[in-house]
């Protein structure tokens, strides 16, 4: 994980101290964040990445899942091995893996100079 987001999710969890989950549902009955055994609910998940895509505005359909594609295909592009992707999305196979990486034109430019860099030594 990389520090700025490990540090910025310490940060988060002071506000309510679960020691089993990152985001626990908000107290209900009673039961305060910090002793619940409930993740918060994937809706209101969802419903704050709307929001938060309404007011970036991007128009565009998406959805907290295609955080994990674009990261995915970024970090591919950045060089990462496919097969490091694989672990860190949880895949078992690199089919899987390869549905959630996407060809984009900077991913061909950057293929096209490697095969031109390789065949030119040639």
């Amino acid at each position: 994980m990389p520090h700025r987001t490990l540090a910025r999710l310490r940060q988060y969890w002071v506000t309510h101290r679960n020691p089993v989950l990152i985001f626990p549902a908000p107290g209900r009955g009673g039961i305060s964040q910090s002793t619940t055994t409930n993740p918060m609910p994937r809706s209101r998940v969802q419903g704050a990445f709307r929001e938060a895509l309404k007011d970036s505005g991007i128009h565009t359909h998406a959805s907290v899942h295609t955080l994990r594609h674009s990261w995915a295909t970024h970090v591919l592009e950045a060089g990462l091995n496919l097969r490091l992707i694989q672990v860190y999305l949880g895949h078992n196979s690199p089919t899987t893996t390869s549905v959630y990486t996407h060809l984009t034109a900077r991913a061909e430019h950057l293929g096209a100079e490697t095969i031109n860099r390789l065949m030119g030594d040639l």
